[in-house]
């Protein structure tokens, strides 16, 4: 089922989860625990994530037939673009229809960490909305991007992140997904501006439970998601106690997205990190989610 689609039928918020596949090295079977633990959660979908460069393409594409198909519940497959032809594109759209999945998540991607990287001559798509378009030329997918609440770590101010993502939902963009953020006034104003920009389409809140102080310092330079007093405070105590802090993430999760729901968001989006103790839970631990699970 398209994922948009999944919004026109439920009463209720959605709720997803988000995986990434094993290393090279360690057996594909690993995911099946991670999975096997989220099914009984009653997710609408789990997304699965594409390596930098496409590095895990093919087991995105597996792990995301396998959920679909051995599980029975809607996939959605990470797709990036900045570093692929149309060819690689294409063939991965080939793989990707012969398996049935009908949702995609089109990403730009992170820039390859090896200076040595050549990109494609001349570079096909410059940013997430090139993909889109090329998708929708398709029909053959329902298509989720990506949003940034606080503004995209590359962009000047959120004004202008807001134009480039117009321009991507135009090309065709069925729903989006939220990047990581803690401030949830940070949202609400980022969805006012949308409003006000003629973005209707859905927004599903992406939640990140920070864990450990190694986790909170990788997501900062990675965004530009602010903590707020409350929780560096938290930070400050318990940053050199693990259990604490992790505790006190979990918690932290918990009461965001209690707000998220109460103030109305159209789905919630857990980061698992593949853990599935912790997402189990934060749904358990919050009543409307909990209500969801059969």
């Amino acid at each position: 089922m398209y994922i948009k689609d999944l919004f026109a039928n439920k009463t209720h918020p959605l709720l997803s989860f988000e995986i990434f596949p094993p290393k090279k090295d360690s057996p594909i079977d690993t995911i099946f625990t991670t999975i096997d633990a989220l099914k009984d959660l009653n997710p609408d979908f789990i997304s699965v994530t594409y390596g930098a460069g496409g590095s895990n393409k093919d087991r995105t594409v597996e792990i995301a037939a396998l959920i679909k198909h051995q599980y029975g519940i809607e996939s959605l497959a990470h797709l990036t673009c900045i570093s692929s032809t149309k060819d690689e594109i294409e063939n991965i759209l080939t793989i990707l229809k012969k398996n049935k999945i009908e949702n995609i998540l089109a990403l730009r991607g992170d820039l390859p960490q090896d200076p040595n990287f050549k990109f494609p001559t001349p570079l096909h798509y410059h940013y997430a909305s090139d993909l889109v378009y090329h998708l929708k030329q398709k029909n053959d997918y329902s298509i989720g991007a990506a949003c940034y609440p606080e503004g995209h770590i590359e962009c000047s101010n959120i004004d202008k992140d807001i134009n480039y993502l117009k321009t991507k939902v135009n090309a065709g963009v069925d729903f989006l997904i939220t990047q990581l953020f803690f401030d949830n006034e940070q949202l609400y104003t980022f969805l006012d501006k949308i409003k006000k920009a003629d973005i209707k389409i859905p927004i599903i809140a992406g939640i990140m439970p920070l864990l450990s102080k190694k986790q909170i310092e990788h997501c900062m330079t990675l965004s530009k998601a602010t903590l707020p007093r409350k929780f560096t405070r938290i930070l400050e105590k318990h940053g050199d106690n693990p259990a604490v802090l992790s505790e006190a993430g979990i918690a932290y999760a918990t009461d965001q997205i209690s707000d998220l729901l109460s103030w109305g968001v159209q789905g919630i989006h857990l980061y698992t990190m593949n853990r599935p103790d912790i997402a189990r839970r934060i749904v358990e631990n919050t009543s409307t989610l909990r209500s969801l699970i059969k």
